[in-house]
């Protein structure tokens, strides 16, 4: 016997080192089809993200083109001697300039309807040229009025010298008259510029190529612009002929090797995109990976063949050793038979005793000359029916234990006194079996409190994160062709905040009552769980529409908006949920939670106190909110705001009686090192959520106070105080140091608030206003009108000032427009003794009604954009010289 079991392990060894050489071969060659697959698909990618990006980018002359038309209809314009005549005002240039300043790509020209340059963004006048020998003006001035086409170019500009890519699209009156021609150029390098951010690697390329082959920017910059792309030929080909992407390796012209090429095309316009990246370079990672394998794979070998010899001695060893052991292990069966803690009976193909131990004779209190070796299995049931310890039927339970001795089995049985017995019955080679009996009552008891707490969220006793899992998956595993469900992750805003200022208890109360809520909100097949300290999620089903989920949104909002009352404190909280749908959105449970996460970060990113289903860019979304909150970590850790690239700007606010600057509003701005210019809108909501909101608010606080003490000291200085801010007890202190730090008075302060500061604790906040009044600074509600707006805020607390927010401006000129909305507010704050600014003001028009209406200031491109500091004193001295002047 050893010998063939030596033979065998010989035998095996030698399979499986050639297993391990061909496994080996298998692997390199997948791994090289893998990275050839992984980097096609990487071009594809980021060709579809390209694309989605000049499609919408390219769309923005559509834009321009109706909001020249909106313009001129206002204004009366219907001719063309009209339109240009309106075109040519330094009015309109303004405008033009308004609109590359919002894109920053291009310049903008308007044409008469003879051809006229009337109007460019670049200078002003516009150069005198006539450009109606161009192919696109012929083309567009014989179209159609009824079409909406965009005429794409590239040419040599006339009016700049270099070459462009030139997007060209018809304006007409109300009639369909041709009134002329806007136009937005792209020069080479502006396209240059942006593709050089996309990283794809080394001996990689980028190219943006016409329909016709030719190019029109290539990053890197190899060759002539408007020349034709020789790498892009074959795979423009491909495009042409089929019409859909397409990706293949082709000979580079340039290099003359081998690259994986990928080609897409923009939606709308006759441009494509062409991504190149050289097959060498992808299959490096691969063949380090095969010299590893390989390396691999012979000390596997190695190790093999070395185990073989070793197992091959233990064998012999333990060979000797096994009888020793036989005759021992044979002592000690009838110890342990007789000290386990189970009660165990062998019986023959008869049914008659063999062997039965100790612990089942005192389990069942069975006297030990009932289970003698030879005694019958029914009798023993029989004894035990009569002292109560089986309940049921002797002869239907011994005939189904006989017809089942050939196969395991495993039953839990109720005893007559309550205890569950758990008896497990196994065959033996000889035509009987071997049974064993555990008394598992306690056991049983904690397993089913165990199984409650580890299912179970203890405070709220919601299913938890273990048990949603579960029923999710099952859910999953469930679905029937065609039915769909969703999975909500629900976020109670400003939570944290809560449980930090008034304590756990508190917070533990709340998590109660919304879970009671929320358990009201959802149907009988629904499940309602708590992930984790203030995140609850749901699974609904029976799902027929989007709406169903709509309305469990609704009812979910609602509910959680109604006040608590939670130990003598009246709290008011909200939640930003997000909706992931299965299968559409995951057909996996890890996916599909991931994606609801997303979602409901999408919702918290819009602003919370919303929700949002999932869509597949929002991961993309989440990995830039995460690098912004890093850069903006380290801008403010590393050497101070001034180095970290902040900046306060300033924006003008004029009185609408006389257009006089009486103040400025102090506006932060952030200049990255790589990204630019940054928004407000996207690293202030960063800023508050990572806690430092503060700091830069104080800052901001300092700096302004700093700088409006050098102007006249007719001119304000607004400085917006976030709500995080007025968590802060000491806020009038800081602004009271601010103040004396600046030399600054106080009545030229004016604090803007919004009325998220008022809503979350308002008995807090009017307790500071009032401080802060008591200091002698001016206190503004801005964006009123745009929240939970309640007019209780103004009776109890006198503002100095009301801000309309540009919402209620923008439209105002319209038929159906928001003059009402503007007009109740203005004699809302007139009745208290308020002033009114209007945001946004960008048309004389807006100005004009503005006036109208009684509102006192403005503010807005209209007048100036935000300025510099030293941009602003040179304004605002400028505008006193000519005053003087005057």
């Amino acid at each position: 016997m050893r010998r063939g079991v030596v033979r065998w392990l010989i035998v095996a060894g030698i399979v499986l080192i050639g297993a391990i050489a061909l496994g080996t071969v298998m692997t390199v060659n997948h791994f090289r089809e893998r990275a050839l697959a992984n980097s096609a698909h990487e071009l594809e990618k980021t060709l579809l993200l390209l694309t989605r990006h000049f499609d919408h980018q390219f769309q923005d002359l559509k834009r321009i083109q109706k909001s020249l038309t909106a313009d001129l209809l206002a204004n009366g314009v219907r001719s063309p001697i009209s339109f240009a005549s309106r075109m040519s005002s330094y009015e309109s240039h303004v405008m033009l300039t308004s609109k590359v300043d919002d894109d920053a790509v291009g310049d903008i020209t308007v044409l008469d309807a003879e051809g006229r340059l009337v109007a460019w963004s670049g200078n002003w006048p516009a150069p005198e040229l006539n450009l109606a020998d161009r192919e696109y003006f012929q083309a567009l001035k014989s179209q159609d009025f009824i079409t909406d086409g965009e005429f794409v170019q590239h040419m040599q500009s006339r009016i700049t010298g270099r070459p462009k890519t030139l997007f060209a699209r018809r304006i007409s009156g109300p009639d369909g008259q041709f009134l002329g021609v806007v136009t937005r150029g792209v020069e080479p390098m502006e396209f240059e510029k942006f593709l050089a951010s996309v990283t794809l690697g080394d001996n990689s390329a980028i190219a943006i190529v016409h329909r016709d082959g030719t190019l029109l920017a290539r990053y890197p910059v190899i060759g002539e612009i408007f020349t034709k792309e020789p790498s892009s030929g074959v795979l423009l080909q491909h495009l042409q002929a089929s019409g859909q992407p397409v990706t293949m390796r082709v000979i580079s012209p340039f290099d003359q090797i081998e690259h994986i090429g990928s080609i897409r095309s923009l939606r709308d316009f006759p441009i494509a995109l062409v991504a190149t990246r050289a097959t060498d370079d992808v299959l490096a990672d691969w063949r380090a990976q095969t010299r590893f394998l390989i390396v691999t794979a012979s000390f596997s070998a190695l190790v093999i063949a070395i185990l073989l010899l070793l197992v091959i001695r233990k064998i012999q060893q333990q060979s000797r050793l096994a009888q020793a052991q036989l005759t021992l292990e044979k002592d000690r069966l009838d110890i342990a038979i007789n000290n386990m803690t189970q009660g165990l009976v062998l019986f023959d193909k008869k049914a008659r005793v063999v062997i039965c131990n100790k612990p089942y004779l005192d389990m069942y209190t069975v006297p030990p000359e009932l289970a003698l070796p030879g005694s019958h299995f029914r009798d023993l049931i029989a004894h035990r029916k009569a002292h109560g310890s089986f309940i049921g039927d002797i002869n239907t339970y011994v005939s189904e234990v006989l017809k089942d001795v050939w196969q395991t089995t495993s039953d839990v049985l109720q005893t007559g006194d309550g205890r569950s017995v758990q008896i497990s019955r196994r065959p033996v080679p000889d035509g009987g079996w071997v049974a064993t009996h555990e008394d598992i009552t306690e056991r049983r008891r904690s397993e089913e409190k165990i199984a409650h707490l580890a299912h179970y969220d203890a405070l709220t006793d919601l299913p938890n994160r273990v048990l949603f899992r579960e029923e999710l998956e099952r859910e999953l595993a469930n679905l029937a062709n065609g039915a769909q469900c969703a999975v909500l992750y629900i976020d109670i805003d400003e939570f944290k905040s809560i449980n930090d200022s008034l304590g756990h208890p508190v917070g533990d109360e709340l998590l109660k009552y919304i879970a009671q809520r929320l358990r009201r909100c959802v149907n009988g097949s629904d499940m309602v769980a708590r992930l984790g300290g203030d995140e609850f999620a749901i699974v609904q089903t029976g799902i027929a529409t989007r709406s169903d989920i709509t309305d469990l949104v609704a009812r979910i909002h609602a509910a959680i908006r109604e006040p608590f009352e939670c130990l003598g404190h009246r709290l008011l909280t909200d939640a930003s949920i997000g909706i992931a749908l299965a299968p559409q959105d995951g057909s996996d449970l890890d996916s599909l939670l991931k994606n609801a996460d997303l979602a409901m970060y999408g919702a918290k990113a819009d602003g919370r106190r919303t929700y949002r289903f999932f869509e597949p860019q929002m991961d993309a979304k989440v990995r830039a909110r995460r690098m912004l909150e890093l850069d903006l970590r380290q801008a403010i850790a590393h050497g101070g705001f001034r180095e970290g690239g902040f900046e306060v700007y300033y924006q003008p606010l004029v009185d609408l009686s006389d257009d006089r600057i009486v103040g400025c509003e102090a506006l932060l701005r952030w200049q990255h090192p790589e990204r630019g210019m940054i928004s407000p809108a996207e690293f202030i909501p960063v800023a508050e959520e990572i806690g430092v909101i503060s700091q830069l608010g104080e800052w901001v606080l300092d700096t302004a106070c700093s700088e409006a003490a050098t102007w006249p000291d007719d001119i304000r200085v607004a400085v917006n105080v976030s709500p995080l801010q007025f968590r802060c007890q000491s806020l009038a202190l800081k602004v009271a140091a601010a103040l004396a730090h600046s030399g600054l008075r106080a009545q030229r302060l004016e604090l803007e608030i919004t009325e998220a500061v008022l809503i979350r604790d308002d008995d807090v906040a009017l307790t500071i206003l009032h401080q802060l009044r008591e200091i002698g600074v001016r206190i503004a509600l801005d964006d009123f009108g745009t929240g939970y707006s309640s007019l209780s805020y103004l009776q109890r607390f006198p503002f100095d000032k009301i801000k309309i927010d540009r919402c209620f401006v923008t439209d105002i000129a319209e038929p159906h427009g928001s003059s009402v909305i503007v007009q109740g507010v203005v004699n809302i704050a007139a009745s208290r003794h308020m002033t009114t600014t209007a945001e946004g003001v960008e048309t004389q028009q807006q100005k004009e009604l503005l006036r109208a209406l009684g509102c006192t200031e403005m503010q807005g491109y209209l007048f100036s954009a935000a300025k510099p500091a030293a941009e602003v004193r040179r304004l605002i001295e400028a505008l006193r010289t000519r005053a003087a002047a005057a």
